[in-house]
């Protein structure tokens, strides 16, 4: 009899774990800040177009994101927002890659998808979620009403030094050989909340990111809410076409050599009145 009640108890164990690690399940919002600098002689622009630009461009780059999550899966998704008006005789072009729309990750099978639109087209990246060595630290800082703890990771990453171009006066895409560079990325995360999840590509931590930093972007946390009334459906992303990562970026850096000779060629046939400013991701 004794044995049958412990077999009954392990079972019970066994459900009520898994039931708990279905039903946890949160809303993390987060803020994204990216640091950009731009010097320009007066010959280009005066002091207060420079200020209109470097106020245009800040928020273009300030935004809002949801991550839904539970134990082993979770959903990226920035919120949706009218977008800001353009100053009259300015054209602001961005020419990022490596963004997401949708990202979906699953922390247990080590996969994810990422739903993005590119150039009209709406494609589907369906691959292997990289495994993050990250660098656990003892450092601590409140974020919020969690205590957070410092980790970090390095990577090499291609750096195009064309990366912001005003009237054409750079080349996004002339770089022959991109320079390497090894960056370090820092973030913080909290183990009071026991999920591997964490903002855009970022996971495998003993605990929910709260804030991440390349040296560029940052993304804070702003709000979480735990296991809301409301049951969080969280779904992955399933239109589009299916394309693996390696072959979307050999695609995406075919697309912008297109698309800058394009604009090259429209910058020729214009009457010189308006300043286009074209900023590249970088890396």
């Amino acid at each position: 009899m004794s044995r049958l009640i412990k077999i009954v108890t392990v079972l019970i164990l066994s459900i009520t774990t898994n039931v708990m690690a279905q039903d946890f399940q949160g809303i993390a919002t987060y803020k994204s800040h990216r640091k950009v600098d731009i010097k320009l002689d007066s010959t280009q622009v005066n002091s207060e177009m420079h200020e209109r630009m470097m106020d245009m461009m800040k928020k273009q780059f300030e935004k809002t994101y949801n991550l839904s999550f539970n134990k082993e899966e979770s959903v990226f998704k920035e919120e949706e927002k009218l977008g800001a008006p353009q100053p009259q005789g300015m054209v602001f072009v961005m020419v990022e890659s490596g963004g997401s729309d949708i990202m979906y990750k699953n922390t247990k099978e080590k996969r994810y998808v990422n739903q993005n639109e590119s150039f009209s087209k709406l494609f589907l990246i369906e691959d292997k979620l990289e495994e993050i060595n990250w660098e656990l630290g003892s450092e601590t800082k409140n974020i919020g009403d969690y205590t957070s703890y410092k980790a970090t990771f390095t990577r090499e990453v291609e750096v195009h030094t064309s990366g912001i171009s005003v009237n054409g006066d750079k080349d996004l895409n002339s770089v022959e050989k991109p320079e390497m560079k090894e960056i370090t990325i820092t973030a913080w995360y909290t183990p009071e909340i026991p999920v591997s999840a964490g903002p855009a590509e970022y996971h495998g931590l003993p605990g929910l990111i709260l804030e991440v930093n390349d040296g560029t972007t940052t993304m804070m946390c702003s709000k979480v809410v735990l296991n809301p009334e409301k049951i969080i459906e969280i779904k992955k992303p399933t239109k589009g076409k299916k394309i693996t990562q390696k072959k979307y970026d050999v695609m995406m850096e075919k697309k912008m050599k297109e698309m800058n000779e394009r604009m090259r060629n429209n910058r020729d046939r214009d009457d010189g009145h308006d300043i286009e400013i074209r900023i590249g991701d970088g890396r």
